[in-house]
């Protein structure tokens, strides 16, 4: 079960993303698994439809998830709970706290990244 928690100061759509990869890496959301259509999610989370959108924007990016189109989104079938995803999540945690020490928000964090790598 996924909840939102708008008074915490972690962003909706981080809430979220945060929460569909631990069930992705837990195995609750099993590789090929269908996720709820972004406007449905929107409406049962009572969350912008953008915000969700967002999240799955990033899932896709970081592999978590393929979007097919019309046909939906589903758990990706090579990362989710392989030992190379567990590898990557580590360091992607070790990361994110190593530039929260620093004053860096995830968002912050991450658009470094796409500075650096020229994206």
């Amino acid at each position: 079960m996924l909840t939102i928690d708008p008074s915490l100061p972690t962003p909706l759509f981080e809430q979220l993303r945060d929460q569909l990869i631990a069930q992705i890496t837990s195995g609750e959301l099993a590789p090929g698994d269908k996720l709820p259509s972004v406007r449905q999610l929107a409406e049962d989370l009572e969350l912008a439809p953008n915000t969700v959108a967002r999240t799955y924007k990033e899932l896709e990016a970081s592999g978590y998830v393929v979007t097919r189109g019309r046909n939906g989104t589903v758990v990706a079938e090579d990362l989710a709970g392989s030992e190379t995803h567990r590898q990557v999540a580590a360091l992607t945690d070790d990361y994110l706290a190593a530039m929260a020490k620093l004053g860096f928000s995830t968002e912050r964090a991450v658009a470094y990244l796409q500075r650096r790598t020229g994206r």
